[in-house]
């Protein structure tokens, strides 16, 4: 099957456009932040589940045309956790997210998670009636973990491509 990359987006060392968002805003105490890394960018902190937090993130807002995307290819090398990539359909704080989960190895490795994979959430529970994905609707992506085990992680970005 051949693949086409419809959108890249460049991983330029700007932190501007990455805004994290921890389980602070819901009382717990969880880090994580976004990190020049050489070439790539680091999605880094510490997990805690300390006053019912759990859960650490980071997101951007995305500005351009996706209606043909069918899916999203990141490069990414993790520590053997289980990552999400989320999607939001408004440049909103808070509301209903798409997420596909990815399991990370310790090596380099290519991912590619297609939009009908995604799942509806608001603050983890299952929204189906969201719907799936509309790609002309995407306005922001991110990365969030979120799997209940405290202590620290890393994530390395080096691509995030939307595929046609």
């Amino acid at each position: 099957m051949l693949t086409m990359i419809m959108m890249t987006i460049v991983l330029n060392m700007d932190m501007n456009p990455w805004r994290a968002i921890n389980d602070g805003v819901m009382g717990g105490v969880s880090s994580g932040r976004m990190v020049q890394s050489g070439e790539a960018l680091r999605f880094e902190g510490e997990l805690s589940l300390e006053n019912n937090g759990g859960f650490a993130s980071v997101r951007r807002l995305v500005d351009d045309d996706l209606a043909k995307a069918t899916g999203v290819k990141l490069q990414v090398r993790g520590d053997g956790r289980t990552y999400q990539f989320r999607l939001r359909q408004d440049g909103r704080f808070d509301g209903v997210a798409w997420r596909e989960e990815f399991v990370t190895s310790g090596d380099w490795q290519t991912v590619e998670l297609s939009f009908d994979q995604f799942v509806p959430v608001f603050r983890g529970r299952s929204v189906p009636q969201a719907g799936p994905v509309v790609p002309s609707a995407i306005r922001q992506i991110g990365f969030m973990l979120a799997d209940k085990t405290p202590g620290p992680f890393t994530l390395e970005i080096r691509s995030i491509e939307f595929l046609d």
